[in-house]
Formats: C-alpha cells, structure tokens, sequence
C-alpha cells in the first residue's frame, strides 16, 4: 500500500507522521525528531502552541535530508486568530521553523475569528508560503458554521481519532470534498483499554505485529492520516512499520465494531473556546 495520500488540492502527504505534542523545547523535541527522521519519516507535525516548532526546524535542517523531501504541519494558535494577527502568525511560524514555506498549516482550534484567519491563510497559499491548508478539532456542527463561508476547502480536518473514536459523522460531511481525517491521538491517549484490547491483540499475533502498529494500520487503511507521538526509539520506529502487511475486510470490520460513538475532548462543550483563549495566550 502506498505510504501517502494525496489531499484535494493535488499535495502528497506521508500517511504516517511524527507527532510532537507535550514533547519539550528543552532538547527533547530536536531529539524526538532527529530520531524520527533517522528512522524513516517523512512528515512532522508541530504547532505554534506546543512552543516547538523552533527545535522542530533545527533538525530538520541538521538532518541533512532536503527539504523538499520533509512535509511539516504547524498550527495557528487562537490568540492569532483574525486576519491580521494571523498574518502574523503564518510569519512567526516560519521564522520559528527557519523556513520560507509550511507543507500545510491549520487553523488549529476552531473558535473566534476563524473566518478572518482563514483567509489570511488563503493568501498566504496563493502565495506559496503554505502549500496546503486545513483545520482542526472541527465537529460536525462547527464545520457546517464555518466551512460554507470559506473561499478554499480545507484538505484536512486533524481530529481525535482512534478505533474507540472513529469520527463517523464528522467523516461522512468531510468525504463530501475527498477533505481528509488527520488522526491526533492515533493510538488513543495510551488508553489501557484500547492497547490490551483482545481483539486487536490477535489480530496483530497472525502478523507478528503489535497493537499500536495494527491500530495504525486499520487507520491508513480506512484513508487516514496519523500522527503517533514516541520519544522512544524503538516506538518511534515500530509506529513506523505498517506497510509490511495489510488487514482483510473481515478484520476491519472487527475494528470498526469497536467505535464507542464517543470521544475524550468535546468540541462543541460549552466555554471550551473562551477558556483556551483566556488561558493559553501566545502574544508575540
């Protein structure tokens, strides 16, 4: 199976990328990611709310590997939100990453003014500074308030997504415009429940693969794009290895039986918007 995707706007996307959420701009993050990219990914997410993109563009430089040849996601905080603060923004986030454009960048948590940041974000696609543009955390009723107004379909909605929280309803409306699902939580938070699950466990047996490396491969194969996040080496490297086998439809469907309907973070929670604009400001 192919190891990318190709979004709506004709841009190729490595299926499988390198998440550095929570991971610390103490060193950490440029050695997760030197890590990541020594092992064989290709795309790396980061976002101006994880304080990281910095060591993120340090090591993609020290890597060695062209840039052409790495596709970075960043995210545009609420704070610049609107569009003049969103112009600033896009020109902070690449100042950060050291780079003269961002593979694909999103509007990454979908309150206040997302309408002026988008279409800052339109121009800076025709630009070339962005090659793709996309949103994130969008529910089912948040995008049907926001998305009919934007001049440019999003290519991606990075969401929570995991076989216990399989986007169902989300996912049909995106399909509407081939708009991929981006997985953040791929593997489920680390939920117990999830990586012990007998059915998956016995699936991965008859291929000697493990459960995360079986929940990602049920993920890519129902068109997915996911983000698995490691500071291990060998995790790091093992979340990789996916495309060494294939599931059968009998044990797709297996997995998708699993879907609760339900997810950790509820975008649509009343105060979630003003909270996180209230509490976690990025002014510069």
């Amino acid at each position: 199976m192919n190891n990318t995707i190709t979004l709506n706007d004709g841009i190729k996307i490595p299926a499988v990328g390198f998440g550095t959420f929570l991971i610390p701009p103490d060193g950490s993050t440029y050695k997760a990611v030197r890590e990541a990219l020594d092992a064989g990914y290709r795309h790396i997410d980061t976002a101006t709310a994880y304080y990281n993109e910095e060591e993120v563009g340090r090591a993609v430089r020290d890597s060695g590997i062209p840039r052409e040849e790495v596709f970075i996601t960043s995210k545009l905080w609420v704070s610049h939100f609107g569009y003049d603060r969103a112009k600033l923004g896009i020109e902070r986030s690449l100042k950060k990453l050291g780079m003269d454009y961002i593979d694909l960048y999103l509007v990454h948590q979908p309150y206040g003014d997302v309408l002026g940041a988008w279409k800052a974000m339109e121009e800076a696609k025709a630009e070339g500074k962005l090659r793709s543009i996309g949103v994130s955390n969008m529910t089912p009723k948040i995008w049907n308030s926001l998305v009919p107004q934007f001049g440019v379909m999003p290519s991606v909605n990075q969401i929570e997504c995991n076989p216990f929280s399989q986007q169902k309803a989300i996912r049909e409306i995106m399909a509407e415009n081939d708009v991929k699902v981006e997985c953040w939580g791929p593997l489920g938070q680390g939920s117990k429940d999830l990586l012990m699950n007998e059915a998956i466990r016995s699936i991965g047996e008859r291929y000697g693969k493990n459960v995360g490396q079986v929940i990602l491969r049920f993920e890519v194969q129902e068109g997915m794009i996911v983000l698995p996040k490691s500071t291990n080496p060998e995790r790091i490297k093992s979340n990789l290895d996916i495309f060494d086998f294939t599931l059968t439809d009998d044990e797709m469907a297996a997995i998708r039986a699993l879907d609760t309907g339900k997810t950790k973070h509820d975008p649509d929670a009343p105060g979630v918007g003003e909270y996180l604009i209230n509490n976690y400001p990025i002014n510069d």
